[in-house]
C-alpha cells in the first residue's frame, strides 16, 4: 500500500461521523429546525418529539429502565463534572468522601480536584500492572463518610475494561452512589447500567460516529433516585438539571449512532478485535522487548498500546507520519510529561515514554493493518539501529542501573 496522509488509527480521540449518522442530522438544521422548548407551535412539538425518540434509543443503549433518565449535555466533560460536583453537592450532608481511580479522564480527576479545594475528601484508587482495578482494594478505602465512586467502563490509553458489575455490586449494597466514565467502552463491552448497579453514566457521541459536541449523562431516577445540583442556571431544561437550549441535531445524530451500535455493534468488534490481533501479533513476532500495556483479556477490541523499548514513542509517531497515532490521551497530547496512566500502571519513565497508541475502528482495513505494521517494523529497527540505549538493551544492560558521570 503506498504511503498516504489519511490512515486513521486514533479512533480513541474522536472517530469520523458516519455518513448515515449525517444523513440523519441535515433536516434538523433546515426542516425540523425548532426548539424543543418552544411549546407553542409545531415546530417546537416536532423537535420535542425528536429528541424524546433519541432519548429512548439512548437509554435502550445503556440499558435503563426509563427514557427519562437520560439528561442531555454538550459531551462527556460536562457529563462527567455534573456527575461529581452535582451529586457530591447534593449528598454532602450525608458526606464528603469520593473515591476515583487513579486513571480516569482528566474531566474526573479535575472535577475531584475542585470538589478537594471545595473541602471534599478525595481517595485515589490504584490500578495493578493492566490497569485493572481490585473490588477489594475499593472495599478497604470505602468509609461511612464515602458518598460516590466514580470509574471508567474502559481505559481511553490501554483499553483496560474494568470489573463494573462487581465494583457496582459493592457500591450498591454500601448504599453509595456508583459513576461510570462509559464513553470509550458503551457498546464495545457488555455493559447495562441495571445490572451493574450503576446510578450514573457519561457517554459522548464523537467516540461513536456521531458528532461533536454533544452527550449524555444517565442518572438513576429508582432504587435509589439519584438528586443532582444543577452546575447551569438558566431555563431549567433536562429537568432542571442542565439548563441550556438542547442541540437537536447532535442529539438526532447521536441517537443514529447508537441505533447503529446495536444493530452492527458485535459484528464490528469482532472484526476490528481480530485486525487489533493482527496487528499485535505482527509486531511483537518481528520485533523484542515490545510490551503490550494493558489487560490481555479484559479490553476494548480496537486499542492496541505498545511500548517499545529503546525507542522514543513521540519520534516515532513522528517518523511514520503517514499515520494519525497518538502517544496517549489526545487531552494530554500537549505535554511531554510521561502517560500518568501508564506510570499508575508501574511502567517506568522510560517504556512510559516509548509507547504508541493504537485506535482501530469501523473504516480500518486488513490493508491499512498490515501496511501499519509494515512501518512500524522498518521505523523501530531504524531507530534501535542509531541508539546507544538499544545496544546495552541488547546485551542485558538495564540503562537505569548505570551511573552516569559528567566528564570534567
Amino acid at each position: 500500500m503506498p504511503a498516504r496522509s489519511s490512515i486513521y488509527l486514533d479512533h480513541h480521540a474522536t472517530t469520523p461521523v458516519d455518513p448515515r449518522v449525517l444523513e440523519t442530522m441535515l433536516p434538523y438544521f433546515t426542516e425540523h429546525f425548532g426548539n424543543p422548548a418552544s411549546r407553542s407551535h409545531r415546530y417546537g412539538w416536532d423537535a420535542e418529539a425528536a429528541v424524546e425518540g433519541a432519548r429512548e434509543t439512548l437509554a435502550r443503549l445503556l440499558g435503563a429502565k426509563s427514557s427519562k433518565e437520560v439528561v442531555f449535555t454538550s459531551g462527556a466533560t460536562e457529563s462527567n463534572n455534573l456527575a461529581l460536583k452535582g451529586a457530591a453537592e447534593y449528598a454532602e450532608t450525608k458526606g464528603r468522601h469520593i473515591i476515583v481511580s487513579a486513571i480516569e479522564h482528566k474531566s474526573v480527576l479535575d472535577a475531584a480536584k475542585r470538589l478537594r479545594a471545595r473541602g471534599f475528601e478525595v481517595s485515589e484508587l490504584g490500578v495493578d500492572s493492566t490497569g485493572r482495578v481490585s473490588p477489594d482494594a475499593l472495599a478497604a478505602l470505602l468509609t461511612p463518610q464515602t458518598i460516590l465512586v466514580s470509574l471508567m467502563l474502559a481505559n481511553n490509553e490501554v483499553g483496560t475494561v474494568q470489573p463494573i458489575e462487581a465494583i457496582g455490586q459493592l457500591t450498591h449494597s454500601r448504599g453509595i452512589l456508583f459513576h461510570v466514565d462509559a464513553v470509550q467502552g458503551i457498546g464495545r463491552v457488555d455493559f447495562d447500567v441495571e445490572r451493574c448497579h450503576v446510578d450514573l453514566c457519561s457517554l459522548s457521541a464523537h467516540k461513536l460516529y456521531g458528532p461533536k459536541g454533544v452527550g449524555a449523562l444517565y442518572v438513576r431516577r429508582a432504587r435509589p433516585r439519584v438528586r443532582l445540583v444543577s452546575q447551569l442556571d438558566g431555563g431549567g431544561q433536562e429537568q432542571g438539571m442542565r439548563s441550556g437550549t438542547l442541540n437537536v441535531p447532535g442529539i438526532m445524530g447521536f441517537a443514529r449512532a447508537a441505533e447503529l451500535l446495536l444493530d452492527e455493534g458485535a459484528d464490528e468488534n469482532r472484526r476490528v478485535a481480530g485486525l487489533r490481533d493482527r496487528l499485535q501479533a505482527r509486531l511483537v513476532a518481528a520485533l523484542p522487548l515490545v510490551t503490550v500495556n494493558g489487560h490481555p483479556e479484559h479490553r476494548l477490541p480496537g486499542n492496541l498500546n505498545l511500548s517499545f523499548a529503546g525507542v522514543e514513542g513521540e519520534g516515532l509517531m513522528l517518523a511514520l507520519s503517514e499515520f494519525a497515532l497518538s502517544t496517549g490521551s489526545a487531552c494530554d497530547s500537549a505535554t511531554l510529561e510521561p502517560s500518568y496512566v501508564l506510570r499508575a500502571m508501574g511502567l517506568d519513565a522510560g517504556l512510559a515514554h516509548s509507547s504508541l497508541r493504537f485506535g482501530l475502528g469501523r473504516s480500518t482495513t486488513e490493508a491499512q493493518v498490515d501496511y501499519a505494521a509494515e512501518r512500524i517494523i522498518q521505523e523501530v529497527q531504524r531507530k534501535r539501529a542509531m541508539s546507544p540505549l538499544w545496544e546495552m538493551l541488547e546485551e542485558g544492560i538495564d540503562p537505569a542501573t548505570i551511573s552516569w558521570s559528567r566528564a570534567h
